[in-house]
């Protein structure tokens, strides 16, 4: 269990990264939006690397349990799909600093943690491939290429924090019921 002191340097970096992005952002920069001196950050926290790797690692394993639960549940591939990107709209609601981060500082991690982010967003991403090639095997969706009907959602998903927030944070179930609506059906 993270210290609430640690857990509240991780929230203020997430939304510094997120402003600034990982590089642009220092031990002191945290420290003055904390109110608090730089040194003081060393008694909870290694570096920006233990924050990068925290809030990543965390947001990562989130989509992980939630895809191996979508994957071994007995429901149809499409049914799974739309599961898929529910709770992918979940998280992005709920943690979109993170998500801000994992898109665009992911490279950033060093060591162990890099791989265990790329081994967990490729083995997401394999999941999502093998329910699309089910549902097109079982005539459930378009004999179309997986890769593109995955690129085409997962893309969508993957930016859907800056579009949400810009477009002032939509209700999570009207844009549940609409993305999957979109995103599955498409536009006629």
């Amino acid at each position: 269990m993270k210290s609430n002191r640690k857990q509240e340097i991780i929230q203020i970096a997430a939304r510094l990264f997120k402003e600034r992005g990982f590089n642009a952002v220092s031990m002191r920069d945290i420290a003055q939006a904390m109110d608090i001196k730089a040194a003081s950050l060393y008694n909870h926290i290694s570096g920006k690397q233990e924050i990068l790797a925290t809030l990543l690692l965390e947001v990562a394993e989130e989509f992980t349990l939630k895809m191996n639960e979508i994957s071994s549940e007995m429901l149809s591939p499409l049914k799974k799909i739309e599961r898929v990107i529910e709770v992918h709209i979940d998280i992005t609601v709920n943690y979109s600093e993170h998500i801000a981060t994992l898109n665009n500082d992911w490279m950033h991690l060093e060591g162990s943690a890099l791989k265990t982010v790329i081994k967990m967003r490729e083995d997401y991403e394999e999941n999502f491939r093998s329910i699309i090639k089910q549902g097109i095997f079982e005539g459930e969706i378009k004999p179309q290429h997986p890769e593109v009907i995955l690129f085409s959602i997962l893309s969508t998903l993957r930016t859907l924090y800056l579009w949400n927030e810009k477009r002032g944070k939509m209700d999570v179930n009207v844009l549940k019921k609409d993305m999957v609506s979109v995103l599955i059906n498409g536009i006629v």
